[in-house]
């Protein structure tokens, strides 16, 4: 299971791949990966949290877990970055705590002390998204703390965007989203839900035993649900109110100049996970609505580069 937060990087213009590096060097003496193809992708070093606390259960049942949570933070194209934390949840050997050592040997692994049943672990993470019906996501009881993957994810994404190699002066504002996942093995299928505004949650289930290719998968699926929303709440906000046409093309350019060329789904997915991301694109069906809303965007200018021809006699 784990948790992605997406958000625009603080900064005027794209960040270089230099830049990059310096950004999510993290770790000293780690290495950040940068690719530049089929677009500049920057990853950090893996990080290492340990906790030990209850897991979140649909049954409220108290299970205990304890481990280490490995955090990533990226950054793509220079203008989007993320911060992503998961686990992988297995039964302890001992119901016991071990020494620390034990669980720093298996990084991004969190152990479960008794009995727990897998179902109402996924179930429990996922309904903590945004709780029930809308209301706030529960806590459990005082002295209790719950395992909070958003949290983490998101103290590393504030980490890189307070940087001062940033001067801060986005060029529109826009909230983070954040997407919950849990991966299951069995047969292949995947299930993508808009829980509010900001907050989604999947649910994935594929043959073979976890790998980071899992957590790639939900990461590149979070990088597009955030930029398809941040086109939407751009064009919604140029095109509604009846504004000039001229006004409403100078609120659509910064989705020209900084999103627009982002879009490219499952480019570093792991070819196994293709089929999933087919299935997305079929129903909620990302890239038609994309593509819809870039010809939205491009007739605009068109008809206020015509309009503009017309006045000056230019036709």
């Amino acid at each position: 299971m784990g948790e992605v937060h997406t958000g625009l990087l603080q900064n005027s213009g794209e960040v270089t791949a230099s830049a990059c590096d310096r950004l999510l060097g993290l770790l000293a003496g780690q290495t950040v990966r940068v690719s530049r193809r089929p677009i500049v992708h920057a990853m950090s070093p893996d990080r290492l949290t340990g906790v030990d606390c209850h897991l979140p259960s649909a049954s409220r049942s108290r299970v205990r877990g304890v481990g280490t949570v490995l955090t990533r933070c990226s950054i793509t194209g220079g203008r989007v970055v993320q911060g992503s934390s998961y686990v992988r949840i297995v039964r302890a050997t001992v119901d016991r705590r071990l020494p620390w050592s034990h669980y720093l040997a298996r990084p991004g692994v969190v152990e479960v002390l008794g009995k727990a049943k897998a179902h109402d672990l996924a179930d429990g993470f996922t309904d903590e998204a945004d709780g029930h019906d809308g209301m706030p996501a529960r806590r459990d009881s005082p002295g209790s703390p719950l395992l909070d993957l958003g949290a983490i994810s998101g103290r590393f994404v504030d980490l890189v965007q307070s940087s001062p190699l940033l001067d801060r002066r986005a060029p529109f504002k826009i909230p983070r989203t954040r997407l919950r996942w849990v991966a299951e093995s069995g047969e292949q299928g995947i299930r993508f839900t808009l829980r509010n505004d900001r907050s989604r949650t999947l649910r994935l289930v594929h043959g073979g035993g976890f790998t980071p290719s899992v957590a790639d998968l939900c990461e590149d699926l979070a990088l597009h649900d955030w930029l398809l929303t941040t086109l939407l709440v751009i064009v919604e906000r140029a095109l509604t109110g009846g504004a000039p046409r001229s006004e409403a093309v100078a609120r659509l350019t910064p989705a020209v100049d900084h999103l627009l060329h982002l879009w490219m789904p499952a480019a570093r997915v792991d070819q196994a996970f293709a089929p999933l991301w087919e299935s997305l694109e079929r129903h909620p069906g990302f890239t038609r609505q994309w593509r819809s809303l870039v010809n939205r965007v491009r007739d605009q200018i068109s008809m206020d580069i015509l309009t503009l021809l017309t006045r000056r006699g230019g036709w």
